[in-house]
């Protein structure tokens, strides 16, 4: 890795690291996890099961849109969520807790 590529992943990384209520946090190419970080450190399998979730919501186009289908994906589950950004070569993926609040009646 170069040190233009080491800086750059420093930089990113240390904006992930401030995330309120974060868990954890990866950073993935196609050629694997670049950086990790608490629950998620070193997590290879969640990181293939999130770049499988972004190449299949890749595939949707809506008719009329020549745009990346989606820049930002929330997988919500009962504790945490996932939250997974997409961003030129890279795929962020930032755990969180949930904060589950009850539905609004109007």
């Amino acid at each position: 890795m170069s040190t233009g590529s080491l800086q750059t992943t420093a930089a990113v990384t240390a904006g992930l690291e401030r995330i309120p209520d974060q868990l954890g946090y990866l950073v993935i190419s196609e050629d694997g996890v670049l950086a990790s970080s608490g629950e998620l450190e070193n997590d290879e399998h969640t990181a293939g099961v999130m770049m499988q979730m972004v190449r299949t919501a890749s595939r949707f186009r809506l008719a009329g849109l020549a745009d990346v289908p989606f820049k930002r994906m929330s997988v919500i589950l009962e504790d945490f969520v996932f939250t997974v950004t997409a961003s030129g070569q890279k795929v962020f993926v930032v755990k969180r807790q949930h904060n589950q609040q009850e539905p609004i009646s109007v």
